[in-house]
């Protein structure tokens, strides 16, 4: 292996998420978000685990900030809680909510770190899901004002913004699946759902142009390639059906302006239909596309659920694969597929890779933690990634997840994803021998032998 050199001006970065390392619930006048009340609610999260200290970022941002700069770290990738800026989900913003951010963006600034931040990554406010949440027509309204609150306040100092993290996923396992918030489980109400969420992505980027016309604007998508279990017809059919319901439902009207043909059909059943002037609301032009990868799904044909195939099958295992702690494969070409599909047929836009990282056991050692894995998993996805800008993907950053061990979910503290290790009942930061390993990546901008 000869060393990978990445283009001039590529961007390395470290991405968190607000319900997962901020804490301070209930501080600085932040109302419930729907994430409070389902982790608080008896067998939702592992070990009853919640998010209400976290990593305590809300009163540690400052030695956060500055051990990102101590490790090289060139962007910082967080996302803004709704309910800490509009705890009811409307009205005036809190002054304590907007200060937190602002003085966190100035305190990234001075590092030299550049700020993307994130408007919705899941924490909607339960004043709005009490009204409907994602199924009700106004959470397109409501979210546009609250974008636009955000931009106003910060926007003159973000270098990017991004509406939604994975639609995909808070869409399906929050309103179908119901194993995230808000823990709704109502197949049939999911067409509407999923086109409320892409039209308060299209209203949340008209709203933040209004405010701030230069700050670029963009969505982070995780659209993981769907592979068939087999080879069969069948499974090969089954496949095509769930990348239209999972990816496409998505990647279509928000890139290409229209819903999947073959999804439109899958729904005809339920009486869906779509208002055209719906669609140029969502199709706004972005100026890049947010990329989280971590693995691929397998798909096969269920006669009894045409439409949810993958689900169970997401725990199916290859003989001489390699997976994380999450039990997701290891496949640096996963990553390579969906980027290689961007510019295929989706017109080639610009990307970042907002998402992209391993779980791993990483115990501590004499104070020290060897988390030779999660090198060799970055070491194989960044060599993708390489292959991918070298046929013509335009890839301008990466931002590894996650900056901080942190609150993964429904799966509570039991997974860990960062290059810097907490100690939850101390808040001790260490360093892993992976956060050194990506700031020497970082400082050559290549990939070394």
């Amino acid at each position: 292996m000869t060393e990978l050199q990445f283009p001039e001006g590529f961007v390395w970065g470290a991405a968190t998420a607000a319900y997962q390392i901020e804490g301070g619930a209930h501080e600085g006048g932040r109302g419930e978000s729907i994430w409070d009340r389902f982790s608080h609610t008896p067998g939702k999260v592992s070990h009853g685990d919640t998010g209400d200290v976290a990593c305590d970022h809300f009163h540690r941002y400052a030695g956060d900030v500055a051990m990102m700069r101590e490790l090289g770290l060139g962007a910082y990738r967080f996302s803004v809680a709704w309910p800490r800026v509009q705890p009811s989900g409307k009205g005036p913003p809190h002054p304590a909510g907007l200060d937190f951010y602002s003085r966190l963006v100035d305190a990234l600034l001075e590092a030299g770190i550049a700020p993307m931040a994130t408007l919705y990554h899941w924490d909607l406010p339960q004043a709005l899901q009490d009204e409907g949440g994602f199924a009700s027509r106004d959470v397109a309204g409501w979210f546009a004002d609250y974008a636009g609150v955000v931009a106003r306040a910060l926007g003159d100092r973000l270098r990017w913004i991004v509406t939604l993290n994975e639609p995909q996923i808070f869409g399906l396992f929050g309103y179908v699946v119901g194993t995230h918030a808000p823990g709704v489980q109502d197949f049939v109400g999911y067409p509407r759902v999923a086109h409320h969420i892409n039209l308060a992505h299209g209203e949340a980027v008209r709203a933040v142009r209004a405010e701030r016309a230069r700050l670029p604007v963009g969505i982070a998508m995780q659209t993981p390639p769907m592979h068939p279990r087999s080879a069969s017809a069948e499974d090969a059919a089954a496949a095509r059906r769930f990348d239209a319901f999972f990816n496409r439902y998505f990647l279509d009207p928000v890139l290409l302006g229209a819903y999947p043909p073959e999804l439109l059909e899958l729904l005809s059943p339920l009486g869906v239909r779509y208002p055209e002037e719906d669609l140029a609301v969502i199709a706004q032009p972005l100026d890049f596309v947010g990329v989280n990868n971590y693995t691929r799904y397998f798909v096969r044909h269920h006669p009894e659920t045409p439409l949810l195939e993958a689900l169970a099958d997401e725990h199916h295992r290859i003989d001489g694969a390699r997976y994380t702690d999450m039990g997701w494969e290891i496949r640096p070409d996963a990553l390579g597929e969906v980027l290689d599909r961007l510019r295929a047929d989706y017109g080639n836009p610009v990307v970042y890779v907002t998402e992209n990282g391993a779980a791993f056991a990483d115990p501590v050692a004499d104070g020290q933690v060897h988390d030779a894995d999660r090198v060799a998993f970055l070491r194989g996805y960044l060599a993708r990634l390489h292959r991918a800008i070298a046929d013509g993907a335009r890839v301008r950053g990466y931002f590894v997840w996650s900056w901080l061990d942190n609150f993964e979910w429904a799966h509570g503290y039991s997974k860990r994803f960062g290059l810097v290790h907490v100690d939850y009942p101390t808040q001790r930061r260490t360093p892993k021998d992976s956060a050194r390993w990506y700031a020497e990546v970082a400082r050559r901008n290549a990939l070394s032998p």
